[in-house]
C-alpha cells in the first residue's frame, strides 16, 4: 500500500472483474485485431498460426494509453471526465465500426474493406523495407482505441486516478488495473488464433458473429445511457406483444413516496432497484458501496445527466429534483448492465 493505495487490491480488482467486464465492452476491439490479422494471413498464404505477438501489441498499447491517462487524470484532476453523450457517440461509433469489420470478415460486400485499418501507404512501404510485419499497427492502433470507451470498472479506477491528485499514483493506478485485466484478453485471444483449416475458417465465421454480437451490446449501451427508453430489450419486448398475450395493465400496488433513500451498489445491481417520489420534490439519493468492484461502480441518471463513481467501501450523495410530471427515471451503470427505476408520481 503506497500512499493510502492498495495496489495489490488494484491488481486483483482488474483481474476478477476487470478483464470480464471490460471484455465485454473492449472484447470487439480485440477480436477485430485478431480477424483482421488472420484474415490478412490467409489472404498471403502464409501457415504460421498461434502468432501471439498482434494480442501482446493490442494490450501493451492499452497499457500505455491507460497509464498515460492515468497520469494526467491523477494531474488535471477531473477534467478529463467523459460527458454522457460522449460515451453515447463513442458507444454507437465503435459499435459501426465492429460491425463494418465483422460484414468485411463475411465478404458480404467490398464497401466494408474500407473498415480494414491499414496505415498510411508511405508509412507501409517503409516498414515493408525494413521487416514483414506491415500490419501490426493495427492492433497498437486498436488497443489505443479501448481508452475511449471504458467500461464501469475501469471508470471506478479513474476516478481513484483523480481522487489520487498525485501523477505518480494515477499513473501506477490504471498501469497496475490495466496489467490486471490483461490475463483475460490474452487468454481468450491466443487460444483464438491457434485454430487452423476447417476450424479456423469456422472460427473466422463465429469471430464476425461475435463481433457484431458485442457491437449491437455497445449500441444498445449508448441507447440505454440516452434514457429515450428504446432499448434492444424494449423494442424484442413489444415485438414479442406483437404476436403473444401480453398484460399491458398497470399494477395497482405502488410504493410509498420517498423523499431520502438508500440504493446499496452491489455486484448484482442497485438494491432497491425500484423507488416512488413525488413530483417536484427535491431527493437525495446515499449510494452505498459495501464491497462491489464491478460496473455497478459507476452510476448515473441518464435523463438528468446525474453520474457518480461510488468505490468499494465508500459512499456517495445525489441530490436533485424530481420532474413536475409523472414519468419513470431510469437509473443504471454506465455500462447499461444494471438498470432500476424511479417512479415519478
Amino acid at each position: 500500500m503506497m500512499g493510502g493505495i492498495d495496489f495489490i487490491a488494484i491488481f486483483m480488482t482488474g483481474l476478477l472483474a476487470g478483464g470480464l467486464t471490460c471484455m465485454a465492452v473492449q472484447g470487439g476491439l480485440l477480436a477485430a485485431t485478431i480477424a483482421q490479422q488472420e484474415q490478412k494471413r490467409l489472404e498471403e498464404g502464409l501457415k504460421k498460426k498461434g502468432n501471439a505477438m498482434p494480442i501482446l501489441l493490442f494490450l501493451d498499447s492499452k497499457i500505455l494509453v491507460y497509464t498515460a491517462l492515468g497520469l494526467l487524470l491523477g494531474w488535471f484532476g477531473s477534467f478529463f471526465t467523459l460527458s454522457l453523450q460522449v460515451q453515447i457517440v463513442l458507444y454507437i461509433a465503435v459499435g459501426i465500426f465492429m460491425i463494418g469489420t465483422a460484414l468485411n470478415i463475411l465478404d458480404v460486400h467490398p464497401v466494408f474493406r474500407y473498415f480494414l485499418i491499414q496505415p498510411p501507404h508511405f508509412l507501409t512501404r517503409f516498414i515493408r523495407k525494413q521487416s514483414k510485419k506491415n500490419d501490426l499497427l493495427t492492433p497498437v492502433f486498436l488497443g489505443a482505441l479501448t481508452v475511449f470507451i471504458p467500461c464501469g470498472t475501469t471508470q471506478a479506477m479513474m476516478a481513484l486516478a483523480i481522487a489520487s491528485g498525485n501523477p505518480l499514483y494515477g499513473a501506477l493506478i490504471m498501469f497496475i488495473f490495466t496489467l490486471g485485466t490483461s490475463p483475460v484478453f490474452f487468454t481468450l485471444g491466443y487460444l483464438a488464433t491457434r485454430l487452423t483449416g476447417a476450424l479456423h475458417t469456422r472460427f473466422m465465421k463465429i469471430a464476425a458473429f461475435a463481433i457484431i454480437l458485442l457491437a449491437l451490446f455497445n449500441i444498445n449501451n449508448a441507447l440505454t445511457l440516452s434514457g429515450t427508453g428504446y432499448t434492444l430489450g424494449s423494442i424484442l419486448k413489444t415485438t414479442y406483444c406483437v404476436f403473444s398475450f401480453c398484460d399491458g395493465r398497470v399494477l395497482a400496488s405502488v410504493g410509498k413516496p420517498v423523499a431520502e433513500a438508500t440504493i446499496e451498489v452491489t455486484d448484482a445491481g442497485y438494491y432497491p432497484r425500484e423507488l416512488w417520489v413525488k413530483a417536484g420534490e427535491k431527493i437525495t439519493l446515499t449510494l452505498d458501496n459495501p464491497s462491489a468492484r464491478g460496473c455497478a461502480q459507476a452510476f448515473t441518471i441518464p435523463s438528468l445527466g446525474v453520474q457518480k463513481i461510488v468505490r468499494t467501501g465508500m459512499k456517495q450523495t445525489v441530490t436533485f429534483e424530481a420532474p413536475a410530471e409523472k414519468e419513470d427515471l431510469a437509473f443504471m451503470c454506465t455500462m447499461g448492465m444494471y438498470e432500476g427505476v424511479m417512479h415519478v408520481i
